[in-house]
């Protein structure tokens, strides 16, 4: 198993627009081979954001790779930009191998 995360610095003051983006954007993970689950984890409030994190769940390292070369992952990132203003910096991605479950 392999678990995705991002790690989002949100400005202060966004938080329910960076959550209503991710409710309402269209994921298109349904049917992808090797997707299990997915979660949006808010985190401590700092001085000038609050921190987020993209959680998703793959069935293997192999699975999650072929999602970000698909067409389906460039479908549901076309409108990343957009929302500029909400963020301090790039997201940080972090990837893991289920060590012991």
């Amino acid at each position: 198993m392999y678990i995705a995360m991002n790690r989002f610095r949100i400005t202060l003051g966004e938080e329910a627009n960076f959550e209503e983006v991710w409710r309402t954007r269209d994921t298109h993970l349904a049917g992808v081979p090797g997707f299990k689950e997915f979660q949006l984890l808010r985190g401590p409030e700092r001085e000038d954001h609050t921190l987020y994190a993209s959680h998703s769940v793959w069935e293997s390292r192999e699975a999650f790779e072929a999602w970000t070369k698909s067409e389906a992952f460039r479908a549901a990132h076309r409108n990343a930009g957009d929302n500029k203003g909400m963020y301090l910096g790039h997201p940080e991605f972090e990837g893991f191998e289920v060590a012991v479950s």
